[in-house]
This record gives structure tokens, C-alpha cells and sequence, in this order.
């Protein structure tokens, strides 16, 4: 292939090359029953002895079985280094499909902006609220605006807000932050079985408006947040919609959506209230045991028709792990639970390479960048095409290929294939 004369198109599609990766497709765990030999001898033995116990047994009647019915089979795969809390609950049947370390405590990140649209909302319709609430709340939960987060934290008493909506949900995992932190609303204790309490009692309920308003804005969830985080991870990545989401993350430097976007913040402050009361001793001692290093990724949500199924992973990742391989990791984990009502999207997952990678319009550098994938961060792909060449020394390729979970193309070249057209990837 002829190499472009002007290699500027080609360092737009990204910041800094790394060398390319060769895609390996993933062995999935052979399922493997063993069955037990018993020999004609043995056979024999234990039919008699099962007719001598008869015999010798007296007649009585079976007590009823009172114990709940188990769960169904869990298969949530957590990726190796990972540190994960979930729980996947079932509206339809009232069970929960899935649970791991469903009562641990994670920093929640942004996940706690659900209580903080909840305490201002307590007693009070959405129509009600001054405009100015009401804006700070729709940004904070759509996307995840840390601003607006700060200021409802620091007008309503900071951990007193946790305390109250502790209270008022019957709440048994979540905690104020440390006192040594108490302006940082991320750092709030939260669990996955209290997410999913959270969810309930929206549904549930709460005064339908409240309920209509909160999960309204959660179904506007924007892709790229106020900090230039792309958000659309988990869930919202691994589901067709309909989908309501909460997204939380801390810890990471780069987010995707822009090629330099600001470090996360979702753990700080933007003010802080004086006089607040210390935390209780309870309280106090949770918060404490919580995690407030490691980089965190959280997805929570519903997902399906009638929002059927409610979803909650709480993931801890090992120190200087990148928001792409987080991004990766917390979708490959969220991808194997048995979430009821589900339906996802067709394609191909496969690994990318490179920062600053954008997706754009059309199979063409000059059509309208879309957005910029976090670096290195698994892309599905529903189909490739090709279209204009694209320059990458010593890479040349004119194969876009299309992902349908952002709307637009990428060229192959940063796709970790060792072939220029992907294989077992159907052209568009």
C-alpha cells in the first residue's frame, strides 16, 4: 500500500504510539463434570443397606422446607487483581442472581450523589426545588458533576447528609467519610447490596415524581462527564439500552473523551462546611477500614424493560492501573453476570493500543471526531469497512472498523490484530 504524503492525519488519530499488541483470543473455562464410577458390588451393598434402614426406620412425615430457594448459578468472572462487590438483583422473581463480597465497603466515589439527590429531594417534589437545585442535581447525575456535588455536600452538612439517608433506607454498609476527610463526599463507605437498596427504594418507594426525575436524569447518562471522563463503562457498555446508570470513579489520571482530560476528582471536595458534628464511633470505624487508595471503578444501575434487573459493581484496581485497562476490566466482569432482562449488543470485543485514539463519523480522518477512547480500552466491533488510508509508521491500512456502542469508526490500525482486516469481523 502507498503511505500517505502527510503523515498530520495520522498523528490525529493519536498522542503517543506504543508498540502494536497481538490480539489473543480469550480461552473461555471448559465446563468439566466428573462423575463417579461405583462398581456392580457396590451397587448392591448400598440397595440393601438403603432396604434394611426402611425396614428398621419408623414411619414419619417429612417436615416442610422452610429454607429460601438458592439463587441462581452466580458466574460473575472478577479479573485477576481486581478486588470487586456485586450484587445483581432480580425485580421479576425477588432474588438476587448474582452476589461477591456483595456487603464489602468501597470508597463510593461518585455512586453517593444518589443519596445526595435523595436528601434534597426528602419531603420535597422535584418541581419545588429552586432552580438552581434542580440544575446542580440534574448535571450531578447525569454527568456526574462534581461542582454541583460540592455544593449540595457542603449546604446540607456534609456526613450529616449520610447519616440521615442511613436512617431514612435501612442502610447497613454505608458510612459517613473519615474523620480525617469529612468534606470528600467520595470518600463515603458503600456496598453493592446497599446500592441495591438505594435502587429499590427508588423504585419502589419513593413519590413517583422524585422517581420519575431521579431515574429520568440516570437514563440521560452523557458519555463523556463533566471531567472528561467517558463514563459509559460497565452498563452502559455491555447492555442495549434501556439502561440507567451511575457511574464512580477515583484514582485515575486520564479518562478518554478528550485528548487531555483533567485528573478525577470525584473523591474532593469543591467547598467545605464549617461546624460539622463529628461522625458517630460506628461510623467513624467503618469509614476507616475503607480503601481510599487504590484507583476505584464503579458501575450501578438497571438494566432491561420495566427495569427488570438491578446491578451493582464496586471494583478496586491494584495501584497505577490505567483507566483504560479499569474500563476494560470492570466491562469483562460486568459482561459475565447473569443480569435477567438484558439483551446485548453483537460484535466482536477487541483490545486497542495507542492514546488519543478518536472515533469518528465516517471511515475518514476528515469526517467529525465523535469522542477519544480511553488508552487502551477494549472496543466492540460490529463490522469494518474500508475506507481512507491511514499512515501510522510502519503501519498502513485503509480498514476502519465500525463500534456500535459509540456511533462512529476507528481506523484498524489501532486495533490489536495482527492483520490489517480483522478476522471473523463482517464487512460493513
Amino acid at each position: 500500500m502507498t503511505p500517505l504524503t502527510s503523515r498530520g492525519q495520522a498523528r490525529a488519530e493519536r498522542r503517543h504510539p506504543s508498540p502494536r499488541l497481538r490480539a489473543s483470543a480469550p480461552a473461555g473455562p471448559a465446563d468439566v463434570r466428573r462423575r463417579g464410577r461405583a462398581t456392580r458390588a457396590g451397587l448392591l451393598t448400598a440397595a440393601l443397606a438403603a432396604l434394611l434402614a426402611t425396614a428398621a426406620a419408623p414411619t414419619a412425615t417429612a417436615a416442610p422446607d422452610t429454607s429460601p430457594s438458592p439463587p441462581a448459578v452466580a458466574q460473575a468472572e472478577v479479573p485477576a487483581g481486581v478486588t470487586a462487590g456485586v450484587a445483581v438483583f432480580d425485580r421479576q422473581t425477588g432474588t438476587f442472581t448474582e452476589q461477591v463480597n456483595s456487603a464489602g465497603q468501597f470508597r463510593s466515589a461518585s455512586v453517593v450523589k444518589l443519596l445526595l439527590a435523595l436528601d434534597v429531594l426528602w419531603g420535597r417534589t422535584p418541581e419545588s426545588l429552586p432552580a438552581a437545585d434542580r440544575t446542580r442535581i440534574d448535571t450531578m447525575l447525569r454527568s456526574s458533576n462534581d461542582a454541583a456535588a460540592g455544593t449540595i455536600w457542603a449546604n446540607n452538612g456534609q456526613g450529616a447528609i449520610i447519616d440521615r439517608m442511613v436512617a431514612r433506607l435501612g442502610l447497613t454498609d454505608t458510612a459517613r467519610p473519615p474523620a480525617t476527610h469529612p468534606g470528600y463526599w467520595g470518600y463515603t463507605a458503600m456496598s453493592a447490596r446497599d446500592t441495591v437498596r438505594i435502587y429499590r427504594y427508588l423504585l419502589d418507594s419513593a413519590p413517583a415524581p422524585v422517581r420519575d426525575y431521579v431515574l429520568g436524569n440516570l437514563r440521560q447518562s452523557t458519555r463523556c462527564a463533566s471531567d472528561g471522563y467517558d463514563q459509559h463503562f460497565g452498563i452502559a457498555g455491555s447492555f442495549n439500552r434501556p439502561w440507567a446508570v451511575k457511574q464512580g470513579w477515583s484514582g485515575f489520571t486520564s479518562g478518554g473523551c478528550t485528548s487531555a482530560a483533567t485528573t478525577a476528582t470525584a473523591a474532593a471536595p469543591t467547598a467545605k462546611a464549617a461546624g460539622t458534628a463529628a461522625p458517630t464511633a460506628k461510623a467513624a470505624t467503618a469509614a476507616a477500614a475503607v480503601d481510599l487508595s487504590r484507583p476505584a471503578l464503579h458501575t450501578t444501575g438497571l438494566v432491561g424493560p420495566g427495569d427488570r434487573a438491578i446491578v451493582a459493581v464496586l471494583t478496586l484496581h491494584p495501584t497505577g492501573t490505567t483507566y483504560g485497562k479499569a474500563y476494560t476490566d470492570v466491562g469483562r466482569l460486568t459482561r459475565s453476570l447473569n443480569v435477567p432482562g438484558a439483551t446485548r449488543p453483537a460484535g466482536t470485543w477487541i483490545g486497542t493500543w495507542g492514546s488519543g485514539v478518536r472515533v469518528r463519523a465516517q471511515a475518514s480522518t476528515d469526517s467529525a471526531a465523535i469522542t477519544t477512547l480511553p488508552a487502551g480500552v477494549e472496543v466492540l466491533v460490529g463490522c469494518q469497512k474500508r475506507g481512507q488510508q491511514v499512515s501510522v509508521p510502519p503501519y498502513v491500512n485503509d480498514w476502519w472498523a465500525h463500534l456500535p456502542q459509540l456511533g462512529g469508526y476507528m481506523t484498524n490500525i489501532y486495533l490489536s490484530s495482527p492483520d490489517n482486516q480483522v478476522p471473523g469481523v463482517p464487512v460493513c
